[in-house]
């Protein structure tokens, strides 16, 4: 399966989220504070809200409607009401541009 180009690594700053829509899905990618770059599902788990309207906090993402946490390195969910985690897909910097790999 190959790796997508997603967006330019400069349009995310870090320790924030973008949406990205991609074949009739979406998706969110994510800048770590550690310059890293994640993906997950682009919608919470709880209530199908868009993650990338969230708070982006270290390590996590902060659904915007019901304050549900998620580890967005793991997909983990961490605070109620959210208790089924995301799911989390392979994501690269390469060449200035960020890469997801979608199984």
């Amino acid at each position: 399966m190959p790796w997508i180009d997603a967006c330019a690594s400069e349009d995310i700053e870090e320790e924030d989220v973008i949406r990205w829509d991609h074949d009739g899905r979406t998706f969110a990618i994510y800048h770590g504070v550690d310059g890293k770059f994640y993906c997950t599902d682009g919608l919470c788990t709880h209530e199908q809200v868009h993650l990338a309207d969230g708070l982006v906090m270290d390590n996590e993402i902060e659904c915007p409607k019901h304050n549900g946490l998620f580890d967005y390195r793991t997909g983990a969910a961490k605070r109620a009401p959210v208790c089924v985690d995301l799911a989390t897909y392979p994501a690269r910097e390469e060449d200035g541009r960020v890469q997801v790999l979608i199984e």
